[in-house]
Parts: structure tokens; C-alpha cells; sequence
């Protein structure tokens, strides 16, 4: 028999109210205290500067690091971030902002010469204006593949429209992996959502599961549980569990914020294939965010695997910008070795 156990917290439904987790203060603090793998020797929280000539706190930041001495500047990014621009104020518009200004306060950042945003959304209004920004101010610009990223606009319908879109073979799989537990095993499904004791429960199983899965070790151990007690203080968490016969065989850990959800992480206990539980446990959190929390759109995240074309509708990429100052001697340099390497490789296709 099939249970779905649903731990609720209506005091940490609050949400941080940005373009994207991703773009957020929070996340940025979390990257810095658990997500990177070496500390930055150096980080800037630049203020975007207006075009009337003042610099508001109330419109926004850019979080910038250099990981290594005789490193480029960098986005305050990384592996784990979905997309990367600017964490806005209260009062932050693109259409405010001095571009080219803040292109000219980035050139006076120690190891500027080479810098490196990324993943940038490929279409997005942030990328077109700093690119713009930072080639007044200067800089000689290209860009870059990061990843692919599959996602799905909820159709109208919501969750029954999109399960009928889906190939005949998943939504097969799924209902005899249903039939088959239900037959044979006691099972269920555990969302936590808020924090506590049964939380704290909840992250132990999900690492244990990932350790019994086949996927590596994450590299900081603390990040995981860090990301799990920030989501259920800010209402993001989505964390679901499939128990089988009391044993947890797969564990999915989803974000829910600004009307979208994140796949984040997924995982199932290596032996199990033949129940399929990892699908089991999308269909159950695919129909939670679509129904229960109304999100518009779901967001795969990062890479192009090919079971996410089943789960997904739509692709878009996530884009690297790199920019050469040829002003100072290793901007120059580094530029010169890109391009000839990128014309090369042109010539050579």
C-alpha cells in the first residue's frame, strides 16, 4: 500500500523573494561556509552602481571571488549553483544599472585582467547587459558552453496534462513499478519540508542512500545537510524519501522557490533497479510541486543525461563569459591564447 507521509510547517513557508535561490544572499553564504571545496583568498560583494550616478545598497550586489592568487576573478559560483548573476535589492532594476560603470569598478579588482562569470543564462537579461558593460569598460569578450539544462513549463492541467505528455514507456514503468510494490512490499513516501527532528532523520537517510548509490562522494561532506536546514528555514525543502519495507531505497532532495522547482539531487540504492524507485519517487514529487505547491515551471538543473529527456519538455544552455582586459600584460596574453586557440579549432572543422 502506498502512503505519502507529509510533514508541513506553515511558520517556514517564507520565501526569499530574488530571481532565484541561486541569486540570493542565503545561497551565496552557504557557498562560502560549506560549498566550496578550497576557501577564495578573496571576496568582493560590489554594489551595483546606477545610472544616476549614485551606488544603492537597496539595488543589489555582485558576489566576486578569486580562488587562487595568481587565479582570474571569478563569479562567487560553482558546480552547485543553477545560474549565477546578481542578488537584487529591494529596489534593483537591470534597466537602472550603470553597465559600463560597474565593467570599470570590476578592472579595478585585483586579478581582473582574466575574468569569469558562470553558468549565465544564455538568453538572460544579465548576461546581454554586463557583456555590454564590461566591452565599454574596455574588456574583449567571448563566450562559453557551461551545460545543458532540461526543464518543463507545467502545461495547463497541471500534473495529470503533463503525466499524459510524458513517453508511454516511463509512465509504464512507473505503474507496474507501482503494482509490483504493492503486491509484494509495504512502501510509502516521506516528504519533510521543515526542520526538526524528524529533518535530522530525514538527512541521514538521504546519506546513507547516496552512499549506497552510484554516484561519488560529494565533495564537502557538510554541504547536503548545510543546503537541507537553509531550504526548510526558508521554505525551499522538498525532501522525499521511498521506503520499502522500512528501508529507504531512494531519496531526491528538490527546491521549490519563486513559482519553480529544482531537481537538485536524486538517488537510490544500487541492487534495486528492478523496482525502479527512483522513478517512483520523481512521479510522487513531480505531482507535489505541480498540485500542491502550484509552480509554473520544473528545472532539472545541470547536464544532459538522457533519462531527463523523458522528465523534461524543454532545453536551454547555460553559458560561460570570459573577459580579457588587453590594457594589462597577462589580460593581453591570456586573450591572445584564446583566440588563436579558438581560431585553430575553427579551422580545423
Amino acid at each position: 500500500m502506498c502512503s505519502i507521509n507529509l510533514r508541513l510547517d506553515q511558520a517556514h513557508a517564507r520565501d526569499a523573494d530574488s530571481a532565484s535561490l541561486f541569486q540570493s544572499e542565503a545561497w551565496v553564504d552557504l557557498l562560502l561556509q560549506h560549498g566550496l571545496e578550497q576557501p577564495p583568498v578573496r571576496c568582493w560583494r560590489l554594489a551595483l552602481p546606477l545610472r544616476d550616478g549614485s551606488v544603492s545598497t537597496a539595488g543589489g550586489h555582485l558576489h566576486l571571488m578569486r580562488q587562487r592568487e595568481s587565479g582570474p576573478l571569478q563569479s562567487l559560483s560553482n558546480y552547485y549553483s543553477g545560474v549565477y548573476g546578481p542578488v537584487w535589492g529591494p529596489d534593483g532594476s537591470a534597466a537602472d544599472i550603470d553597465w559600463e560603470r560597474l565593467g570599470v569598478e570590476m578592472r579595478r579588482l585585483h586579478g581582473s585582467a582574466i575574468t569569469e562569470l558562470r553558468p549565465l543564462d544564455a538568453e538572460g537579461d544579465f548576461l546581454a547587459r554586463i557583456e555590454a558593460g564590461l566591452r565599454r569598460a574596455g574588456y574583449w569578450c567571448d563566450r562559453f558552453f557551461c551545460f545543458g539544462n532540461w526543464y518543463c513549463p507545467v502545461p495547463v492541467g497541471g500534473f495529470t496534462a503533463y503525466w499524459e505528455q510524458r513517453p508511454s514507456r516511463l509512465r509504464h514503468t512507473v505503474q507496474r513499478a507501482r503494482q509490483r510494490l504493492g503486491k509484494a512490499h509495504d512502501w510509502g513516501v516521506e516528504l519533510h519540508v521543515a526542520a526538526g527532528t524528524a529533518l535530522d532523520a530525514a538527512i541521514q537517510a538521504y546519506q546513507d542512500v547516496y552512499r549506497r548509490s552510484w554516484k561519488a562522494a560529494e565533495p564537502r561532506a557538510d554541504f547536503i545537510p548545510a543546503l537541507c536546514r537553509l531550504a526548510a528555514e526558508y521554505g525551499w525543502l522538498r525532501l522525499g524519501l521511498l521506503r520499502v519495507d522500512g528501508e529507504v531505497l531512494a531519496a531526491q532532495l528538490w527546491l521549490v522557490q519563486g513559482g519553480k522547482a529544482y531537481i537538485f539531487k536524486l538517488a537510490y540504492v544500487s541492487g534495486h533497479e528492478r523496482l525502479s524507485p527512483g522513478s517512483i519517487l520523481t512521479a510522487h514529487l513531480m505531482e507535489q510541486v505541480m498540485e500542491r505547491d502550484s509552480v509554473a515551471e520544473v528545472d532539472f538543473l545541470s547536464g544532459d543525461d538522457a533519462y531527463k529527456q523523458d522528465w523534461m519538455s524543454e532545453r536551454r544552455e547555460r553559458i560561460g563569459l570570459v573577459a580579457f582586459d588587453p590594457r594589462q600584460p597577462r589580460g593581453l596574453a591570456a586573450a591572445a591564447r584564446h583566440y588563436a586557440g579558438k581560431w585553430w579549432r575553427a579551422g580545423r572543422t
